[in-house]
C-alpha cells in the first residue's frame, strides 16, 4: 500500500479551512455548542488521516522490516509503532 498523497492532501487542505472557519466563529462570537462541533468534526477528519498514515507505515516500512529478516530493524520499527500507540493511550 502506498500512501495516497492527493486524498491525504485535499483532507487536509479542508481541515485547514475548518480550522479558519473556528477562528472566525470565534472572532464572530459565535454559539459555543456550534464552535465545539467544527472541533469534533475537525478531530474527526484528522482521525481519518493519522488512520491512513499509520496503515500506510503498516504496509510499507513495518512490511519492509518484518521481510528483510533483521531483527535490529524489526524491533526497531515495531518499538516506534508501541512508542506511538502509547503516547496516543496516555
Amino acid at each position: 500500500m502506498k500512501l495516497e498523497k492527493e486524498p491525504t492532501v485535499k483532507r487536509l487542505n479542508r481541515i485547514e479551512g475548518q480550522v479558519r472557519g473556528i477562528v472566525r466563529m470565534i472572532d464572530e462570537e459565535r454559539y459555543c455548542i456550534d464552535i465545539l462541533q467544527q472541533v469534533r468534526a475537525i478531530k474527526s477528519a484528522l482521525a481519518k488521516v493519522e488512520d491512513a498514515i499509520l496503515k500506510d507505515h503498516s504496509a510499507t516500512c513495518v512490511e519492509k522490516a518484518i521481510s528483510s529478516g533483521d531483527p535490529e530493524e524489526q524491533r526497531k520499527k515495531f518499538g516506534e509503532l508501541v512508542d506511538l500507540l502509547s503516547k496516543v493511550k496516555g
